[in-house]
C-alpha cells in the first residue's frame, strides 16, 4: 500500500468497546492464578425471569446454519446463535443463489447446505503454547490518540484470539465449553470453518476469476459477483452514517494494503477532540481498519476489517465499508487492482 493511500485512511470503526473478561477462564488460567470470586451478599434471592428458548427448527439448528452458511461463503459475521438480521439476510442470499427462496431456515435449506451429512458443524481444538503466550494488549484504551502510545494494538487475550480464529462470538465460545480451563493441551469445541490467520497476507483466489464487488447500504451488506452474475461471496458489512454517508457510485480498488498502520487526521473526523493531533497507530488485528485496507479511487475511503466484529452489521461507520477481519481477508483475495466496485 503507497504511503500516499495510508496517509489519508478515513476511521470507519465505532469506539473499541470492553472485551469479555475470563471467557474459558483465561485470564485466571493463563496467568496461573485462580479466578476471583465476588463475596456472597446477605439479601433475599431475586427471582430472574427465564429468557425465552429458540424455537426448534425443523432440521439443524441455528449455530449448524451459521458454520454452514460460513463454509458456503456466505458470511453471517460473527456465529452467535442468534437469530438476527446478519443471519436472515445471509440465509436470503443462499436461498435466492440456490433457488431455494423460503425465508426460512427449512429442511430443504439446510439439505442444500450438506446439514445431512457426515461432515459435523464443530470440531475439537487442542490449545497450544503460542495461543496462550501473545503478544497481547489487555488494557486498549479507545481514544485513538492514546492508541497511537502502544507498540501494538494486537489481541487483548487468548480468548479473543480464539473466538476471532473460528469467527465466533466470545460468549457462544465461552457457552460451548463451560469450565473448561484456557491451559496449553485442553481440547475445546469450535466452529468447523477455515480458520483466520491475522498474521499471513492474504492470496489471490485464482478461481475467482474477474468480479464485481457490489456494497449495499440498504442491506448492509458486500457481494463478490461474477460477470455471469454468479454469487462468489457474501457478508455483512456497516458503512456510512448521518455524518458521513456511503457516497453512491461507481469506483475501482487501487490495492490492499495488508496488516497497515492507520494514520489519524483529525482534520478528517466531525468528532474529533478540539486538541486531538495527527497520530500514527500501529498495526494489528485491534487497529481501527482491522488487518485490511482495500483502497478505492474514491478519496478517503476503503474497504477494511474491524476491531469489533460484533458491531458489523449492527452499527454505522464513519463512511467507509467495514467487515469483520476474517471476512475483510476474503475480499482482500478476491479483488484487485481495477476490480470494480459499486456503492448502492
Amino acid at each position: 500500500m503507497g504511503r500516499a493511500v495510508s496517509t489519508r485512511m478515513r476511521l470507519c470503526t465505532a469506539q473499541l468497546g470492553a472485551t469479555f473478561a475470563a471467557v474459558l477462564m483465561v485470564a485466571a488460567t493463563a496467568a496461573g492464578q485462580p479466578a476471583k470470586q465476588q463475596p456472597a451478599k446477605h439479601q433475599p434471592a431475586k427471582k430472574k425471569a427465564s429468557a425465552p428458548s429458540p424455537a426448534a427448527l425443523p432440521c439443524g439448528d441455528l449455530v449448524g446454519f451459521q458454520v454452514l452458511l460460513d463454509r458456503k461463503g456466505f458470511s453471517s459475521g460473527e456465529i452467535d446463535g442468534k437469530q438476527g438480521a446478519n443471519f436472515s439476510r445471509a440465509l436470503a442470499a443462499f436461498q435466492s443463489a440456490r433457488k431455494l427462496a423460503t425465508g426460512t431456515p427449512d429442511c430443504p435449506t439446510w439439505e442444500a447446505l450438506g446439514g445431512s451429512s457426515s461432515d459435523a458443524t464443530f470440531t475439537t481444538y487442542t490449545i497450544t503454547e503460542a495461543d496462550l503466550k501473545g503478544p497481547f494488549e489487555p488494557r486498549i484504551p479507545p481514544h485513538l490518540v492514546d492508541q497511537a502510545k502502544l507498540s501494538t494494538l494486537e489481541y487483548r487475550s487468548p480468548a479473543e484470539l480464539l473466538a476471532e480464529r473460528f469467527h465466533i462470538s466470545p460468549e457462544l465460545l465461552a457457552q460451548l465449553n463451560r469450565g473448561v480451563p484456557m491451559a496449553a493441551g485442553r481440547e475445546i469445541k469450535v466452529p468447523k470453518i477455515e480458520p483466520f490467520d491475522p498474521v499471513s497476507k492474504p492470496a489471490a483466489d485464482a478461481a475467482a476469476g474477474d468480479l464485481k464487488i457490489v456494497v449495499s447500504k440498504e442491506e448492509s451488506s458486500l457481494r463478490a459477483i461474477r460477470g455471469d452474475g454468479t454469487l462468489v461471496f457474501y457478508a455483512p458489512v456497516s458503512s456510512g452514517s448521518v455524518h458521513d454517508p456511503l457516497p453512491p457510485g461507481n469506483y475501482k480498488v487501487l490495492g490492499v494494503g495488508w496488516r497497515p498502520p492507520f494514520h489519524y487526521n483529525p482534520d478528517l473526523f466531525w468528532d474529533a477532540k478540539p486538541k486531538d493531533e495527527k497520530a500514527k497507530i500501529p498495526a494489528g488485528p485491534n487497529n481501527p481498519v482491522g488487518v485490511v485496507w482495500i483502497s478505492l479511487d474514491l478519496e478517503h475511503y476503503g474497504i477494511h476489517g474491524t476491531p469489533e466484529p460484533g458491531h458489523v452489521g449492527h452499527t454505522e461507520s464513519h463512511g467507509c465499508v467495514r467487515l469483520t477481519n476474517w471476512d475483510a481477508k476474503k475480499v482482500a483475495s478476491l479483488v484487485k487492482p481495477g476490480t470494480p466496485v459499486e456503492f448502492r
